[in-house]
């Protein structure tokens, strides 16, 4: 874009960098939530709760799988390291 096309853009500005703000935010919230460590801390918690007696068998497997189907699409992104740490 040269610079007749900058200026006839310059309003548009705070539009563009609010944009920018947001593909950001988007994209280190997607890191964290498939962050493979996080995901196996919370894997660990829904053991605990389990152990406990907070929830039940059901509800252990539906919360395991969701957690799991996690980890499979953050380490098939790259989100941890080749050793499944962030």
């Amino acid at each position: 874009m040269g610079l007749l096309g900058e200026v006839l853009l310059l309003p548009f500005a705070p539009v563009r960098g609010s944009g920018w703000v947001m593909r950001q935010v988007l994209q280190e919230a997607e890191r964290i939530y498939y962050d493979p460590s996080a995901v196996r801390a919370e894997l660990a918690r829904l053991e605990e709760r389990l152990t406990a007696g907070e929830i039940d068998e059901e509800e252990f497997d539906r919360q395991e799988d969701a957690l799991l189907d996690r980890l499979e699409i953050g380490l098939r992104a790259g989100h941890g390291n080749s050793d499944g740490t962030a």
